[in-house]
């Protein structure tokens, strides 16, 4: 690897470690093996490097789902797809380094970090394709527009509020199970009214 590819490994591994907003240039530096001004000289700013970085952990945690290596049996559209969706998604949440609570973080910092909130804005679109194919068992690129702005947009809200229940009381956070009743709840609800 040259120093960009050595200086993004170290980006990634510093983000998981310590965030964004600890992560300094020195620590980048020390952990990928190459010097201050290869920052700028690759990436331009620190802030530059740390955003690209968290853009290719995201893109890695969606190849990750999309290659199967979070195995879902149950049937698409189904109570028991749903349940073992998310209850890929919360292992993931529970894992140390978890890039989801590096995403609260970001979220947080939106503001602050302009270029990398717009990239994310315009990922939001694919991340609610993304979680439709997930769900429903249908290739990405069959999900209909209409069914991104709908279903897709319903599955990253309810994943948005998982994401900072778990953050901020993973003790009691739900477990998919409770999701998953609380949806039949909800159907149940809508059916009798």
């Amino acid at each position: 690897m040259g120093h960009r590819e050595d200086l993004l490994e170290g980006a990634k591994r510093c983000l998981l470690e310590k965030g964004f907003a600890r992560t300094t240039a020195r620590d980048i530096v020390k952990e990928s093996g190459t010097n201050l001004a290869s920052i700028g000289y690759h990436y331009g700013s620190k802030d530059a490097l740390l955003a690209q970085a968290y853009v290719e952990l995201v893109e890695g945690m969606s190849t990750a789902f999309e290659d199967g290596v979070t195995e879902v049996r149950g049937a698409p559209g189904s109570p028991e797809r749903f349940q073992e969706v998310w209850t890929n998604i919360i292992g993931t949440m529970r894992e140390s380094g978890s890039l989801w609570r590096l995403s609260v973080e970001i979220v947080a910092m939106g503001d602050q970090l302009p270029e990398l909130r717009e990239h994310l804005a315009r990922a939001q679109r694919e991340a609610a394709r993304g979680i439709v194919a997930l769900f429903s068992g249908v290739p990405e690129e069959e999900v209909t527009e209409e069914t991104v702005d709908s279903t897709g947009y319903f599955y990253l809200t309810l994943m948005m509020g998982l994401l900072m229940q778990w953050t901020f009381d993973p003790k009691n956070a739900p477990e998919a199970a409770q999701l998953t009743e609380g949806l039949r709840r909800v159907i149940e609800g809508f059916e009798g009214a």
